[in-house]
């Protein structure tokens, strides 16, 4: 079949029409396979952030097989060097390209304003343009989890080697707070209300010498329960080295030599890429801002340790059931941040904004935040 030269007013009243459209990925050809490109911040290896993207991916690729073409760069750190890549990518022609890390965001942003035919989706970020969207995983849902665990056994002087000061680190660690109140106060545990969980920042996404000096810092100082937050289980390995219990982050701590580990938060990214993938492929991608927890297995637990009591695993897995279902307690209200002002009121819910933009600790967190 031929199809004549549209004229010239045709033409315009086409691209009044299109540029009218909501924000939404066009439907790939029948048949044709997506091609998704993923920039990653450390090697696929560094056993927490990248890992667990890397198990997302290969999660993605069982899931939609030969549907998919999977290309990926590792060890991608500086904004600049995220820019190069990622325009790199769209100039390939990958359908869709995924920023892993929130060091991407302005990167990505200023390309995707280049390519607008290439759709573009940023991890723990809030810019989006047309053909940008961003996802990310509810972390405070397993962090207040872990807390409420730590909290059931009577842990009330935590240690936390904390990362880098943005908001995805500081709600974790008020999530873990909160929950580690809720269960000191379950277990009827005697608790200082001003010093739960004490905080000391690494600076770093992942640094094992420092890690591991953080961790036996807080240790000398009687901490009895050490939280991992870096990309490597360092800090719990010094931890159970030393005989103090610990809590992972990311992945599985237990798997990588804490043996001693009581659980590990873990992000759960293949299902959240096998959706956006599937909605690309569907035409029906919009540059939505995706916040998936349990309700949609972004986040877990992984397997408790020996120490957990079956009594407090039936309990944590209750909570985490009701969760699940939607019910999520994590930064209800009442709350209240270490100055004593009330950040969230009685019988309400901390906003997603405020979640995704969260810059204050909650009573309970020793410590300040960097500058």
């Amino acid at each position: 079949m031929t199809f004549r030269k549209p004229c010239a007013a045709l033409l315009a009243l086409c691209l009044f029409f299109v540029l009218a459209l909501p924000a939404q990925a066009a439907a790939p050809g029948a048949g044709k396979k997506i091609r998704a490109a993923f920039v990653l911040l450390e090697t696929i290896n560094d056993q927490g952030w990248t890992t667990a993207h890397h198990d997302g991916i290969e999660y993605m690729k069982k899931q939609l097989g030969d549907q998919v073409e999977v290309s990926y760069t590792e060890n991608v750190h500086s904004p600049a060097d995220a820019e190069r890549v990622i325009r790199n990518y769209a100039r390939q022609g990958f359908d869709v390209i995924f920023g892993t890390t929130f060091t991407y965001m302005e990167a990505m942003y200023k390309v995707a304003g280049e390519f607008p035919q290439v759709t573009f989706m940023h991890c723990s970020g809030f810019k989006t343009r047309p053909n940008m969207g961003t996802y990310m995983v509810r972390v405070e849902q397993g962090e207040y989890l872990a807390g409420y665990l730590a909290g059931l056994m009577g842990y009330k002087n935590v240690g936390t080697v904390a990362t880098q000061p943005i908001p995805e680190v500081v709600r974790g660690i008020d999530a873990f707070t909160l929950g580690l109140l809720r269960g000191l106060k379950e277990s009827k545990t005697p608790y200082d209300a001003d010093k739960v969980n004490t905080v000391v920042w690494l600076k770093s996404w992942r640094d094992a010498v420092n890690e591991t000096t953080l961790a036996e810092v807080l240790i000398g100082r009687k901490h009895d329960l050490i939280r991992q937050m870096a990309d490597t289980s360092d800090s719990s390995k010094a931890a159970c080295m030393k005989g103090v219990a610990a809590i992972g982050y990311g992945t599985d701590a237990a798997k990588y030599g804490a043996a001693c580990a009581l659980t590990s938060t873990t992000f759960q990214w293949g299902p959240l890429y096998t959706d956006i993938v599937r909605k690309i492929m569907g035409g029906v991608w919009k540059n939505d801002q995706m916040f998936v927890g349990f309700e949609g297995d972004g986040v877990g637990l992984s397997p408790f340790g020996k120490a957990v009591p079956k009594a407090v695993r039936a309990k944590v897995l209750s909570l985490k059931a009701k969760m699940g279902k939607g019910d999520d307690m994590s930064f209800a209200g009442p709350i209240v941040d270490q100055a004593g002002a009330v950040r969230v009121k009685q019988g309400e819910k901390a906003p997603d904004k405020e979640l995704l933009s969260m810059r204050w600790f909650v009573r309970g967190v020793s410590g300040k935040l960097p500058e």
